[in-house]
């Protein structure tokens, strides 16, 4: 007796897989064989993807919503399809491309329509995630081109800060006093006079 799977992917945990759990329910997937992952698609180093792969046997069907929601990850795509498919015997289908259903055209035809049309998207995946790359990259650098700063802010120097910063500079106080004055590690007060210093200087 077969049975059928669902996987979902998020890629983040902010985001919802309502879409995809609906579009699994409709197929219909039993909710207790739905597997959600929530971490990049960029490979297959994924708790939930072990957990279903090991489960699955001859003759399951697995279900998902649309090829990038497997992976990302052009080679890795087609290396877990080929062992989906032709090691473990599972039949695998993908809800947004009806041509890549394992379960119809079994002969030499169907395959090898099916083999082109995986490649194919498998490659639009990967190269949608390199885009999404290129564009946050560029989105950064033109930040940082208007002043944007990223990262945490700086903590406030502490009220003394200036005034211990002189002593020590006019050998008043030592390094190691004026930053215990301060209530700083050494490092961290030598790191805020040098970057105070190149600011004024």
């Amino acid at each position: 007796m077969s049975t059928v799977y669902g996987y979902i992917r998020v890629s983040t945990r902010e985001q919802n897989e309502d879409r995809q759990r609906i579009a699994l329910g409709e197929f219909p997937v039993s909710p207790g064989n739905i597997y959600l992952d929530k971490q990049s698609g960029k490979d297959f180093d994924r708790p939930a993807w072990h957990r279903l792969v090991r489960r699955m046997k001859r003759d399951d069907v697995l279900c998902i919503k649309s090829i990038d929601r497997l992976g990302r990850n052009y080679e890795e795509i087609l290396e877990q399809w080929r062992i989906l498919t032709k090691e473990k015997g599972v039949d695998i289908v993908v809800l947004d491309m009806p041509l890549l259903d394992t379960r119809r055209g079994r002969d030499l035809l169907g395959t090898f329509i099916s083999d082109i049309v995986l490649q194919l998207l498998s490659f639009v995946a990967e190269n949608e995630r390199d885009n999404i790359r290129t564009r946050q990259a560029e989105g950064i650098a033109a930040a940082k081109a208007r002043g944007v700063k990223f990262g945490r802010p700086p903590h406030p120097l502490p009220e003394n800060f200036y005034e211990l910063h002189r002593a020590w500079r006019d050998k008043k106080t030592s390094l190691r006093k004026a930053a215990a004055a301060c209530g700083l590690p050494v490092g961290t007060f030598y790191g805020k006079v040098k970057r105070l210093e190149k600011e004024d200087g």
